[in-house]
Parts: C-alpha cells; structure tokens; sequence
C-alpha cells in the first residue's frame, strides 16, 4: 500500500517544478530589448526578485552589462550601489577565495575524495598559500577544489536597493552588447513602378534572450563611449520562431522606433529577420550619369590630348509621393537589391546599392553600376592661366562623346561639381545650374549612333 504522504510530497514536488516553470515562462515574457543599429541593446527586465519596504540586498546573473547603465524602471525603486563581478575565470576565482581554506588534490592516488591537503589562500599576484604546519608556500599545492558559491557561472551584479513599498519584483534596465540590425530592401522592377519590400536582419554574436518583446532603434543616436566591441563570432542560419507580419513604426525624438509583432528569441550565431513594413509599389525612373572632371577645391588640373574613358553610371529612382503608403515610410539605412525580369520572366540581380536614413516623402536614389551599351571619352582641348593679384584664373575646353549601342534613344547626364568660384563659360547644349556647386548638361544619344557636347568652364583659386 502507498504511502499518502509520500503521494503527496510528490504533488508538492511536482506543483513547485510546475511553480519555477511558470516563473521562468513569465520571466521570458516580461523582458523587452531596444537593438540599435551601433550594437547598443538596452535591457528591459522584470525580476522575480522579492522587495522589501526600505533598503534591500540582492545578487543577480543578468550575464553581460555596462554597470553604470543600470537604472530602477519603478519610480519607487533607488538604487543606491551597485557592484559587478564580471570575472568568471580561474584566476578571479581564486581572488575570492584569498582568506580562505582551499582543498588541493595532489594527485598520488587519483581518488580526489581522499588523496587532498587543505590549505589557506594568503594572496595573489603572487599566489601565496599558508600549509596546516603554519608554512608559506608560493606554489599550489595541487589542484584547488573550489567551493561551488566561489565560482561565478555569469557574470554578477550586487545592488543595493531601496523601495518605497513591499514589491514581489524587481524591474530593471541596462545596456548590453550582442546584438545589432541593419536594413535590407528587395526591389523588383516592373513597368513603371517598381515592388519593394524591406526587412530587418538582426545578428546576435553573444547575446541570448527566450520570447523577448524587441524593438529595433534606427537613428544616428549619440554616446559617450567609444563605439560596440569587436564581433567576436558570426555564423548565420535561418530562424525557426520568425515573427509575424511586419514591424509597427514611430517616430521617438529625432530617431524612429520599430516594434517587432509577438516575440522573438535570439541565439549566438542566429540571425533573425522581421519585415519592416508590408510590400509596396513606387513608380521609378532610370538615369545614366557621366561624371566631370573638375576637381572639387584647389588647381584645376591640365590633362593631355588623348581621350580617355569615363564610366557611364547606372541611377534608380523610387519616387516617394507624400501621403502615399510607400512615401510616408521612414526608410532606416541599408543595403538595395534590384532586380528585373528576363523574357523568361526570371528575375535577375542587375544592381546592388545602399542608402542612408530617408525621409517619408523624399525619392530613394541607388547608384547600381555602369551601363554596357552606354560609353563615354572625354578629353581637355585647351588649357590656360593667368594670375589675378592673388588669385589664379583658368580657363579649360572640354569634349564628351557618347556612343549608344541600343536600339532606341538614350539621354545621358553630364554633370561638373566644383566648389568655389567658377562657372560654365559657354556650351553646345543647355547648361542647367542645379545648385551652385553642380551643373547639369542633357546629351540625347540616338540608337545605333553618337553625340558630342562640348563646354568651356572658368575656374578661379
């Protein structure tokens, strides 16, 4: 016949590991991080961590920290010293155990449970050890048996606390390191307008979390301290628990704050991602840039006869409409993938760009390569100085020629930055003074054929 009590000494076991697993899933449930693009994560905790009214002392493992970052997140809570023990290692180990009694196995028998001598810690750096005969010895007598409450399995943190009231938690923030995210956008090309969807890559190097609220920060957000530590390990695979649907956005001081939907869990090594915002579609034009040849300060410089070849670069614009559902997104800083379909309808990588943060209404403009049908020379037909009290004055001719092998026309901008005093004398097309550092010409290039433009600039240093 069973014994009752026994029966229920189990139930009680069994409701108390019932009890710490509920304890553990609530812990999970009510803690919260805000990534920042530099690798700052600010922790947000709620601890099962009793409170007593007045002042209170508690040990705590909340793994890595920056200690001075602690803060109460109760307005009845002060925190009034704190305390971190971050040295996990041997040596640190045996730092707090100087004063103290030490079991050393010497290894004659190899039963560790018998074949030890005790003796006490006096010091370290150098490590000094004090035998039962009263001797001095400054090498370890074997290999120290640590006691389990000397060794630290994390990190540890020691605060002194004070609360207004009696609380059955304790919540806290901090920040930590581990973790970082960056933006990255898929667009596909169509006719006219283009699909575009972004997500959100966040890698975790160190840090680990189970069912964590997350919020991913973008902004240039300044701190007092030098920049994250070095990424010690990356291996990147995919996330079972993805969350779902796209991320809720706000605008928080000069920065905007995206909440992930549910919960996340982050791992060492693992890779998650989160869509930024539901797909949307942005008309988009393509432009071919050709780049000048002044420099931006100082002496213009003379170039031989000969001409040379200049790329023809690739330009995509999004353009962002205000009070449309992709031009009033805030779009985080990233990296652009553009795609465009083949007769096949496959879609095809015709460019990689990145952009910074933009603003809702502004246009998204993605250098994406060179042009292959597309070429350009230039040359410098004429080169001449004269001084002018202090000052040097430079007058230079220049010739571009463009060649289409395209089927159909192709417009091509020709632009010339230079800061200062200067200006474009006289051209064979247009010149369009877009600010006073750029001008812009606009050359016509007809299928199969050429065009030529030629313009005079005066340049004063």
């Amino acid at each position: 016949m069973r014994n009752p009590s026994m029966r229920r000494r189990r139930v009680s076991v069994s409701m108390a590991v019932a009890a710490a697993c509920l304890s553990a899933a609530s812990l999970a449930a009510q803690t919260g991080l805000t990534i920042y693009n530099d690798g700052r994560v600010l922790v947000r905790r709620t601890l099962p961590v009793a409170l007593a009214a007045g002042v209170s002392n508690h040990r705590l493992s909340l793994g890595g920290l920056d200690p001075a970052s602690v803060f109460a997140l109760d307005s009845g809570v002060v925190l009034l010293g704190a305390a971190y023990d971050e040295s996990v290692d041997e040596q640190n180990t045996m730092r707090r155990a100087v004063g103290q009694s030490l079991r050393f196995w010497t290894g004659r028998t190899g039963n560790p449970a018998t074949d030890t001598v005790t003796a006490t810690v006096v010091g370290v750096n150098p490590e000094r050890f004090k035998l039962s005969d009263g001797r001095i010895v400054f090498q370890r007598p074997g290999m120290p048996l640590y006691p389990a409450e000397l060794v630290l399995p994390d990190p540890t943190l020691a605060l002194a606390v004070r609360s207004a009231a009696a609380r059955s938690s304790l919540r806290l923030g901090y920040f930590t390191q581990g973790a970082s995210w960056n933006a990255a956008y898929t667009v596909i090309l169509g006719r006219g307008t283009a699909r575009v969807s972004g997500q959100a890559a966040i890698p975790s190097t160190s840090l680990r979390v189970v069912d964590a609220e997350v919020q991913l920060l973008a902004g240039s957000v300044g701190r007092a301290i030098s920049g994250p530590r070095p990424m010690e390990r990356f291996e990147a695979k995919a996330m079972a628990d993805m969350a779902q649907g796209a991320a809720g956005e706000q605008q928080i001081g000069e920065a905007h704050l995206y909440t992930i939907p549910g919960r996340i869990s982050l791992d060492p090594g693992v890779t998650s991602g989160v869509a930024l915002f539901d797909p949307a579609t942005a008309p988009w034009e393509r432009a071919y840039v050709v780049r000048g040849q002044l420099s931006f300060y100082g002496p213009l410089p003379q170039y031989g006869n000969e001409e040379s070849g200049v790329p023809v670069e690739v330009w995509y614009t999004l353009k962002r409409q205000a009070k449309t559902a992709f031009g009033d997104l805030p779009l985080p800083q990233g990296g652009y993938r553009i795609y465009e379909a083949d007769d096949a309808g496959r879609l095809q990588l015709i460019g990689e760009s990145s952009a910074g943060h933009i603003a809702p209404g502004s246009d998204v403009r993605l250098p994406a390569g060179s042009a292959f049908d597309l070429t350009a020379t230039r040359v410098q037909m004429s080169y001449s100085t004269r001084r002018d009290s202090t000052r040097t004055i430079a007058t230079a001719d220049y010739r571009v020629t463009l060649k289409n092998a395209k089927d159909s026309v192709a417009t091509v901008e020709v632009l010339e930055e230079r800061g200062g005093e200067w200006s474009v004398l006289s051209s064979s097309l247009p010149a369009e003074k877009l600010s006073s550092t750029r001008t812009r010409f606009r050359v016509r290039v007809p299928a199969k054929g050429e065009a030529v433009l030629s313009y005079r600039v005066r340049v004063v240093w």
